[in-house]
């Protein structure tokens, strides 16, 4: 069994642009039944050669003149990626990815990764005078709209950041008092400096605090919208956009498990998964149901709720660092096209707010178009509302995932 075949075999399903990468991970390690260690390998080469593509790519282009197939240039980012990314023994590297390809492209595999041995040097020197475009893999029209919004140097350390493998981040749960003393105890837990509750890992924590409820894999950026929105024991709280949960665990927790809270979703699918979360966690006040909200809310939640988070949908560009297909398949126009749904989103949950209440609107964006720029234009839009706060959370700034959320009063 060729690890290196399966991870080439992993990007040409990718290339196609229908599959995520942590998908194709999973499903070829079930069906060549890797063990831990092969498939941690896998994840290695398909992440990296996905997080580095750009790069990778440039160099290639360096060592071979002329057009490449997808399938010989799969299998040569593998290469290139082991010899001066993840820096493994060059006769491992060149040998089993050699062996890993069909043999009327064997020769040139092989011929090409052993000029990246020798060039190796002046390949690695080189990287410091490339585009930062090129040098960090994001699509140039990306780090352009980053270096208007944030200046060269922040945007410089944003793309650093999003270049680092993610860290296995979670937190206790406060509606479980034992979890605490459980996971600050264990050597399998570190905390997250400057984030009570927050830790991080190696690799996955203990599936037993998982399924026994004690925490939940989440990074500390999800806890700002919640602290905006400060629910509390009592309240008729709707958390709007919930699936898978995280949010929604979140809130219950403040609300000392004491009130009501509807958990909604427009993927009735996303449901079991949502609500096993929040039983896990120990809550018994939530409920769950399915509803579009770019359509009008139903009459019965109309006024009916003393607190709403939207956490809606967005562009991800917070969070390149984790999500790692995004920064590829995104496009400018689909920032564009996000803002009607978000802004539809709004309209028809705060039909759904009591008179008085409040509403955090909050995305894993950092692009202003989906943050304060929408926001201060449907306050344009509704006098009647006003903004009481809002956070701007950027990885390079705070070194967690970016985030927004803004709290409106009513």
């Amino acid at each position: 069994m060729n690890i290196r075949r399966i991870a080439a075999e992993a990007l040409e399903q990718w290339e196609d642009g229908h599959t995520y990468a942590e998908t194709l991970v999973q499903h070829a390690a079930e069906d060549h039944g890797l063990s831990p260690e092969d498939r941690n390998l896998l994840n290695a080469l398909v992440i990296g050669c996905i997080r580095h593509k750009r790069l990778l790519d440039h160099w290639i282009g360096k060592l071979r003149d002329g057009s490449l197939d997808i399938q010989t240039r799969c299998h040569l980012r593998v290469g290139v990626l082991q010899l001066l990314i993840m820096k493994l023994p060059d006769h491992a590297a060149v040998n089993e990815t050699v062996n890993s390809a069909r043999k009327g492209i064997r020769g040139l595999i092989n011929a090409i990764l052993r000029n990246v041995i020798r060039q190796r040097d002046s390949l690695l020197a080189e990287i410091e005078t490339l585009p930062p475009a090129v040098r960090y893999s994001h699509p140039d029209w990306l780090v352009e709209k980053w270096t208007q919004e944030f200046g060269e140097a922040d945007t410089l350390k944003l793309l650093e950041w999003n270049q680092q493998p993610s860290q296995t981040i979670f937190r206790t749960n406060a509606l479980k008092p034992e979890a605490e003393e459980i996971v600050s105890i264990s050597s399998k837990a570190k905390p997250l400096e400057g984030h009570p509750s927050f830790y991080t890992s190696q690799g996955l924590p203990p599936r037993d605090w998982i399924n026994e409820g004690f925490i939940y894999i989440q990074d500390p950026a999800t806890m700002h919208a919640v602290e905006l929105l400060a629910p509390q024991a009592g309240e008729t709280v709707l958390d709007a956009c919930a699936a898978p949960g995280g949010k929604s665990t979140q809130i219950a927790a403040a609300m000392k498990n004491q009130g009501s809270l509807l958990c909604t979703d427009s993927n009735e699918r996303r449901l079991p998964r949502l609500f096993g979360n929040l039983t896990r966690a120990g809550i018994d006040i939530a409920t769950t149901e399915a509803h579009d909200w770019s359509k009008p809310a139903p009459a019965k939640w109309h006024q009916h709720f003393d607190a709403i988070l939207l956490d809606v949908p967005c562009s991800n560009t917070g969070v390149l660092r984790k999500r790692i297909d995004a920064r590829w398949r995104i496009k400018p126009e689909n920032i564009e096209s996000l803002i009607p749904l978000q802004t539809s989103i709004l309209e028809n949950a705060l039909a759904c707010l009591k008179p008085g209440g409040r509403l955090v609107y909050s995305t894993c964006s950092i692009d202003s178009e989906e943050n304060t720029k929408l926001i201060q234009s449907f306050l344009n839009n509704h006098p009647e509302l006003s903004l009481s706060k809002e956070d701007v959370i950027t990885p390079q700034a705070q070194g967690t995932d970016g985030a927004y959320a803004a709290l409106l009063s009513l």
